[in-house]
């Protein structure tokens, strides 16, 4: 559903921006990537069961026909570090099949980034869109008032202001 207008985020809080992809380095070695593309849509859903674990939401985005970019939402670091480390989830078993399955033979590559953000330190605006990233993770609010504009919202967001 598009929200026409102008929004922005509804968080309150600090958050991690966790980025996570992988690259197709070599089409035809589908044995080697296809399983990497299909673990990350279990980890999202037992995350996404799991209101505990301090997983807020994610986006999946791709970059070219290589890249796949998964954009994922969290409480804090600690969070996780928790999950990625849990060798009872989903996401361990797959990190250790990468590692044998792939290691170093440059068919398939993969990243993360990860970013904690202090709640002061990030704005977002949404116009015309349906809930997206942080927008659908966390709710959204009009543009208006004190987050009419980037500056404005960014020192809305360091007064620590309500809703207004």
């Amino acid at each position: 559903m598009i929200h026409p207008g102008r929004f922005t985020d509804a968080h309150e809080s600090d958050i991690v921006v966790f980025l996570i992809g992988m690259r197709i380095n070599a089409f035809h070695r589908v044995g080697k990537w296809l399983p990497v593309a299909k673990s990350m849509g279990p980890m999202i859903a037992e995350l996404s069961r799991d209101p505990d674990s301090g997983f807020l939401g994610a986006e999946f985005m791709r970059q070219g026909l290589r890249t796949i970019i998964l954009v994922q939402y969290w409480r804090d670091f600690d969070s996780l570090e928790t999950y990625a480390r849990a060798k009872d989830r989903e996401h361990w078993p797959a990190w250790t099949a990468f590692n044998k399955a792939v290691g170093a033979d440059g068919s398939v590559g993969i990243f993360h980034e990860t970013y904690a953000i202090r709640r002061d330190g990030f704005e977002t605006l949404y116009a015309n869109m349906p809930r997206w990233g942080l927008g659908k993770v966390a709710g959204i609010i009009p543009a208006i008032g004190s987050r009419n504009e980037a500056r404005m919202r960014m020192a809305a967001q360091m007064r620590n202001d309500s809703l207004d």
